[in-house]
């Protein structure tokens, strides 16, 4: 088992090479500038990943903690998959991390909805708590080389038109 000193609180999180453009009230990530729109930010990015709580889906966590029943502390990776595979056996345990604003907070996982689509944020640096925006879609063909975890957890399309016809 982790003592407590040991470990420290760690988000999973995933550079990438990209463009996030707002437009339409939406932040889309693309390879290349888009046609249209506002840059928001452009350059080496850093993504993460929020929970949303049960029955409040506009409200979503951050992991960078997870204090399981027995004891253990989970950060980073270890954490997430812990979360992904075993959270429905543990739902007293309890997972840190940051809210949606850059708050800090802690939160029993029965209280969180893994059946709900994640919130995929883009940080500008890998210290920065508030995210920039959360990302609606993925503007890209299939060449670029974005993370797994990314292209499973954000809607992709090959073109801003195709985008646009899917609103």
């Amino acid at each position: 088992m982790k003592r407590k000193s040991e470990i420290q609180r760690q988000p999973i999180a995933e550079r990438v090479s990209g463009v996030v453009t707002e437009l339409d009230g939406q932040a889309l990530l693309s390879p290349v500038e888009l046609p249209a729109g506002n840059v928001i930010a452009r350059g080496q990015l850093i993504l993460r990943y929020g929970i949303t709580f049960l029955g409040k889906p506009q409200f979503s966590i951050v992991p960078n903690l997870v204090v399981a029943d027995y004891g253990e502390l989970l950060n980073g990776e270890e954490a997430w998959a812990f979360l992904m595979t075993s959270a429905h056996l543990y739902p007293r345990a309890d997972v840190c991390g940051l809210l949606n604003d850059g708050s800090d907070e802690m939160v029993a996982l029965k209280q969180l909805d893994f059946d709900y689509p994640f919130d995929v944020f883009v940080y500008r640096d890998f210290h920065d708590d508030r995210p920039l925006a959360a990302l609606s879609a993925l503007i890209a063909d299939a060449s670029p080389a974005y993370p797994e975890r990314l292209l499973r957890r954000l809607p992709r399309f090959v073109s801003l038109s195709a985008w646009r016809k899917h609103e």
